[in-house]
Parts: C-alpha cells; structure tokens; sequence
C-alpha cells in the first residue's frame, strides 16, 4: 500500500474517522461470528440439529422404508391368517 497524500487535516481527519469505523465493523462482525460460532456448539443446538438431520433421513427416504417394510408385513399378516 503506497502512501496517501493529503491536502489538509480535515483528509487526514476525515480518513482517521473512516479507519475507525472500519475497524467498529470488523470488531462487531468478528463479535457476532464468536456468538454464532458458540451457539451452534452449544449442546442444546447440535442435538436439535442432530435430530432435524434425522428427521430429514427418515422423511426423505420414507417411501424405501415402506417398501422394504410392506412385504414383511403382509408375509408376517398372511401366515398369520395360516395359523402359523
């Protein structure tokens, strides 16, 4: 980064205000990153987590559930009915 030229104190002040808020703003993000990042480990979350993920497996795989099962069921009904 080269150095910057200025005309006047009002510049210099003007980027030393700049410079500060750009600093505000990456200390606020890095604050916000920090609680994001601890809440996502948080116990409570990752078993919450954990848990929708399964929800999701079983939900989208459903229909293969059902088809693997159906046929046990009617087999096990059908001997059933048999007497066996």
């Amino acid at each position: 980064m080269g150095s910057k030229k200025y005309s006047s104190y009002a510049e210099i002040e003007r980027e030393l205000e700049i410079l500060k808020l750009e600093k505000e703003i990456h200390l606020q993000k890095l604050i916000l990153s920090y609680e994001r990042t601890k809440d996502a480990l948080s116990p409570e979350n990752m078993i919450n987590d954990l848990f929708g993920y399964c929800k999701t497996m079983v939900t989208s795989s459903y229909v293969k559930i059902l088809q693997a099962v159906i046929p046990y069921i009617i087999g096990w009904l059908s001997n059933r009915k048999r007497g066996r």
